[in-house]
């Protein structure tokens, strides 16, 4: 057996090296199976094996044949984070080995690993394991960068490159020949020290899967999985090799070539089109366009912008470069680059191969035609400024030509001194645009340069744009013509329009826009990124004009495109950051008495630390210590760092938190009990969190914050689960789902599907319990939800089972609520009578001392919801007098309560008396302030309601195209909260309006869906007034169509006096007196309006009963 790591040749079967003792089989870390060393994947598991050949000293690093690794200071603590992992190995060593002697071979792997290692460095790569001829690298580990997928792809190009150069000796010098393979993929993982050997190494499927994809690639190329692909597609070219299957891994790998780096100038370039609207950034590009405007004058400008990574600086130079392009100008673009800081003049040199067209496999004398080309036109020609352009692009000069015969710092000079001069020619014709990106990563002498621009622009047509972030501090200050920029975050209402534009004009769910504005706060690429995220990753789906959620909102991860530049930010503050992230368990905001508390450093190195943290930007300060409170700058650093915790560590984290929060500041557990609730639960700590989930629960619910309810009752549920089941936690969770139920009706209306979720599950567990109390409190619940699907029979019997139950257990608390149940749902039935002597008996029960409370037990106060549906029933029986009154009462009741959610029913339900009353002002006016009070409570429900009736009272008022649009608005938001009640009431007012303006429109296909749902719903409360409209519709399509209306009438009268509905009666018995009037029955129809308006004790002011009056009066006429 051949020694891979002294090409000793060994027995078979023996363990270590005989001349140098390294180990001679290696054990898989999934399996134990030992492995011959020349296995890269295990042969019983096929399992990658990341253990190199075991050095001669354990402690001894591992490093190539070729020399020692430079290495940043590595974490002590394993952590959680992005990384991208290049599995780099020669194609048949094995049978190279067999044509060269050991020590040939050594030497072969030797020089192919130096060239390796040099090119990884040049990139930051860090080498962590030699596996013979192979090797695993980490790009991102121990130090992140922002962009290190395309480093890793950089190094693999390179490496390819190097090979090249490589064999061309090696063939040369041992007729020898290398190929190799190299695998890419990006994804999470956990680094850090495995073993007694001290070696960091990344744990999960990210380095298999690298592993996987270089046994993939062909010889000579770079394979790279679809999450790499995702992050450098801007930057290089890629050919989709299809789906792959590899041993070991579930699912068929999605496989890419990298062809090349693409030749793109900025991100923007990269990026292409599709770019979204510039937002929030009128003032800045105004003011550029001025200090273009006095280039064009003549009088030369300088503008500095400066902004953190992410904050639009790019995207405001592509606005600029597109509002001048169709002016005369000549442009000069180009940006510094991270992997060329020490690379004299690069972005200029790249700027001009770029001009100059040149191309790989130009021939030096091509390059140099271009050059003296491209200078012709300036008089600048002459031998020793073609010498010095040569030179600074690297084009050898022919044989025989005159040498510059100059010192490097005079050449230097004078290639600075030809760069402008070039510029002053191309400003004597037109003005030129100088746009230079990413200044915080310039070389020596393009600073050199800058600064030659910078004091000689005014003397010519041009404007030097420069950008570059916080911590570059630009030499060039108090000049006239230089005017210094600073990008800002956008402003909440510019991050909104930002999100409705990334997410292409659709509309997106309040809750999404909301936590995507929370997370990115107002940093466009942050916008940006994270909506692209969201919309690839089917939580949403997609309507005509705006997305829906597809299920419950999770918490939004961060994307991996901006993985690495947080951690990037982090790691260069590596001897702090385990502050940064205990602060980051704390939340985004925090105390300095807390974090000291919780922290192990003493007071004056906890100080020190935290200031270097706000010199760095990651954190504000607010106060001085003790009394200070710092906040991260971004939402999504304090994840990144939060994020980065092993899992174990943050609980530890959270467990210290809590405990010092409950025993230092036992405050916290009375006004912030969600604060103790979180950090017990991430602890693990779940018998702790339930109270106080339970407790902030109850206190939003109380502050009808209910939203936040919602998540607090939710987390205390999910809890629970964790748990063991006891009748004890049985109870507890009975408690959290049955003061889950009213928030949810609050926040998503009664027939969400996660109201009729909670009530069943509470149902459930009071069956279990044998709890007669809850289980009537479940079952309203779901009557309540039933009734509100317009599933009116089930929620009529879901009643009367909940009366019966109230009566046995002789609670008038639960008959108050059980009343009021039943006389809704009678209500809705059409049986007005019954209903109205139900709700009464809830009205004689209420005692608003002893049952206000129970608008945050149920939802709503059972003593406006009696009073509103009793008006309602009292008006359909013919007394709109009296409806009007308890409407007031409602009202009244309402506002002393000061509970939002019983205010809106009460205010809806005075908008359809007044509706019903036909008082179309005051019906906008109730309506109008519903509106305002769910927009403000965020009450989509309610809402919903109120926008339906305001549309009514628009189109009442002879503004029915737009009323109508309005009522269609409400109808559709109605619907989609889930409820179903009313809607062959709002199709018939909407069908009204179509009557009322004299065409039928849609009308007629309204009441016919109406008359079909209450036939398949029995919701009969108005039905008699759908029979009517249709007469109505049939009269206005043409006079053939009498026979047919009186008929509808009729059906209307018949339908209205079985429900004993006087006022329903009252206008069906008006349009039938209006056609026999037409049609020369006066008298009969004289007789009967007399009848039904003689019955009527009140109401003589109504419209109604005034045309009634009307009417009559025209039939009594002689």
């Amino acid at each position: 057996m051949k020694c891979p790591r002294c090409q000793h040749e060994n027995p078979a079967g023996v363990k270590f090296c005989g001349a140098c003792g390294a180990r001679l089989e290696v054990l898989c870390p999934t399996c134990q199976a030992a492995n011959p060393p020349t296995n890269r994947f295990c042969h019983e598991c096929g399992q990658v094996l990341t253990v190199a050949v075991e050095p001669v000293q354990a402690a001894e690093p591992t490093r190539p044949l070729g020399g020692p690794q430079a290495a940043p200071r590595i974490p002590a603590e394993a952590e959680r984070r992005q990384l991208t992992v290049m599995f780099c190995d020669l194609v048949g060593s094995t049978a190279l080995s067999g044509t060269l002697d050991p020590e040939d071979m050594r030497e072969v792997v030797r020089v192919y690993q130096e060239a390796c290692a040099e090119v990884i460095h040049s990139f930051d790569g860090h080498i962590a394991q030699y596996l013979g001829d192979g090797l695993l690298v980490y790009f991102g580990y121990p130090r992140a960068h922002e962009d290190d997928a395309q480093r890793a792809v950089r190094a693999a190009l390179g490496i390819m490159d190097g090979m090249e150069r490589l064999n061309t000796r090696l063939r040369r010098d041992r007729d020898v020949q290398l190929a190799v393979r190299v695998g890419i993929h990006t994804g999470l993982v956990v680094v850090g020290e495995i073993g007694g050997r001290h070696e960091h190494l990344a744990l999960g499927e990210t380095p298999n899967l690298a592993a996987r994809l270089q046994a993939i690639a062909e010889p000579d190329t770079v394979a790279i999985s679809a999450a790499t692909h995702h992050l450098i597609e801007r930057r290089f070219g890629c050919r989709d090799l299809g789906l792959h299957t590899a041993k070991g891994i579930s699912t068929p790998l999605r496989v890419y070539r990298v062809l090349g780096e693409r030749d793109a100038p900025s991100d923007f370039e990269a990026v292409g089109t599709g770019l979204t609207a510039l937002v929030g950034r009128d003032q800045e590009v105004g003011l550029l366009l001025d200090r273009w405007e006095q280039v064009k004058d003549g009088f030369g400008q300088v503008a500095l912008l400066s902004g953190e990574a992410g904050i639009g600086k790019s995207r405001l130079l592509r606005e600029l470069r597109e509002r001048v392009a169709n002016e005369p100008h000549t442009r000069w673009e180009c940006r510094c680059s991270p992997y060329h800081q020490e690379s004299a003049l690069f972005p200029v040199i790249d700027l001009f191969q770029r001009a100059l067209e040149f191309a790989r496999d130009d021939p030096p004398e091509g390059k140099l035609r271009k050059i003296e080309d491209r200078l012709r036109p300036y008089g600048l020609s002459d031998p020793e400024t073609v010498a010095l352009w040569a030179a600074l692009l690297s084009v050898p000069v022919p044989a025989g030509s005159s040498p510059l015969n100059l010192t490097p710092q005079r050449q230097k000079q004078k290639t600075l001194e030809a760069v402008w001069i070039l510029l002053v020619g191309l400003a004597s014709r037109q003005p030129v645009l100088v746009l230079i990106e990413d200044l915080h990563w310039v070389d020596p002498s393009t600073l050199e340069l800058l600064s030659l621009l910078v004091e000689q622009a005014p003397t010519v047509r041009v404007l030097v744009l420069l950008t570059f972030r916080p911590d570059f501090r630009p030499p060039w200050a108090q000049r006239a013509h230089v005017t210094f920029l600073t990008l800002n975050r956008l402003n909440r209402r510019q991050t909104e329009l930002l999100v409705g534009r990334a997410a292409g004009g659709k509309g997106l769910p309040t809750e999404v826009v909301q936590e995507v504005v929370a997370k990115t706060d107002g940093v466009p690429l942050f916008v940006e990124e994270l909506i692209k995220m969201v919309l690839e990753s089917g939580l949403l789906r997609e309507q005509d004009d705006r997305y829906q959620l597809t299920g419950p909102l999770p918490a939004l991860a961060i994307p991996a495109t901006l993985q690495d530049s947080l951690m990037a930010r982090l790691d260069r503050l590596a001897t702090v950051k385990d502050v940064a992230q205990l602060g980051a368990t704390l939340g985004r905001s925090f105390s300095y008495e807390l974090l000291q508390v919780v922290s192990s450093q003493d007071e004056e190195t906890l100080v020190r630390t935290l200031t270097k943290l706000v010199e760095a930007e990651l954190l504000y300060q607010r106060g001085v210590p003790p009394e200070a409170t710092y906040f991260f700058k971004h939402a999504l650093i304090q994840e990144a760092a939060y994020q980065s915790l092993l899992k174990s560590r943050r609980q530890q984290f959270h467990q210290r938190i809590a405990l010092a929060l409950a025993e230092r500041f036992p405050e916290a557990a009375e006004t912030q009990p969600e604060l103790l609730a979180h950090h017990y639960a991430e602890a693990g700590l779940h018998e702790r969190a339930i109270e106080y989930w339970r407790k902030a629960g109850e206190r939003a619910v109380q502050r009808s914050a209910n939203l936040e309810a919602i998540a607090h009752l939710t987390n205390g549920i999910e809890s629970l689960r964790r748990l063991p089941t006891t009748r004890e936690n049985i109870l507890q969770e009975l408690d959290l789902q049955t003061t889950l139920g009213p928030a949810l009706i609050v926040a998503r209306g009664y027939a969400a599907p996660e109201v009729e979720r909670a009530y069943a599950r509470a149902l459930q567990l009071s069956r279990q319990l044998a709890d007669n109390t809850r289980f009537l409190i479940a079952t309203l619940g779901l009557c309540s939800f039933s009734l509100l699907r317009a599933e009116i029979q089930r929620a009529r019997e879901l009643a009367e089972e909940c009366l019966a139950l109230a009566e046995q257990i002789g609670d008038d608390a639960l008959l108050l609520e059980a009343h009021s149940a039943l006389g809704q749902t009678l209500f809705y039935q059409g049986e007005f009578a019954s209903a109205h002597a139900h709700l009464r008996d809830g009205i004689a029960i209420y005692d608003p001392k002893r049952h206000g409370s129970h608008a945050f037990l149920h939802g709503e106060d059972p003593g406006v919801g009696c009073r509103v549906h009793a008006g309602w029933a009292l008006w359909s029986l013919g007394y709109p007098d009296q409806a009007l009154t308890l409407s007031r009462e409602a009202i009244t009741l309402a506002e002393q309560l000061s509970h939002p959610t019983t205010r809106a029913y009460a205010l809806g339900f005075a908008a359809v008396i007044h509706q019903l009353r036909r008082e179309t002002r005051e019906a906008q006016d109730r309506a109008e302030a519903m509106v305002t009070l769910a927009t403000e409570q965020a009450m989509p429900f309610w809402l919903a309601m109120g926008i339906f009736r305001r549309g009514w009272a628009i189109a009442d008022q002879g503004h029915r195209p737009e009323g109508i649009a309005e009522m269609h608005r409400g109808l559709t938001a109605w619907r989609d909260t889930g409820a179903q009640l009313e809607t062959t009431y709002r199709l018939a007012l909407i069908a009204d309006a179509y009557v009322s303006e004299d065409q039928a429109g849609e009308g007629p296909e309204l009441l016919e869906e109406a008359l079909t749902l209450a036939g398949a719903t029995g919701e009969r409360f108005w039905e008699a007034e759908l029979h009517r409209l249709k007469g109505e519709f049939l009269l206005a399509r043409s006079r053939d169509g009498q026979a047919q209306a009186e008929a509808s009438f009729r059906q209307a009268i018949e339908r209205a006096r079985h429900q004993n509905a006087k006022s329903l009666e009252l206008r069906a018995l008006v349009s039938l007196s209006r056609l026999w009037q037409r049609q020369g029955k006066r008298e009969e129809a004289r007789r009967m309006l007399a009848d039904i308006y003689g019955w009527f004790t009140e109401g003589f002011d109504t419209a109604d009963l005034q045309e009634a009056k009307v009417l009559l009066d025209e039939l009594s006429a002689p």
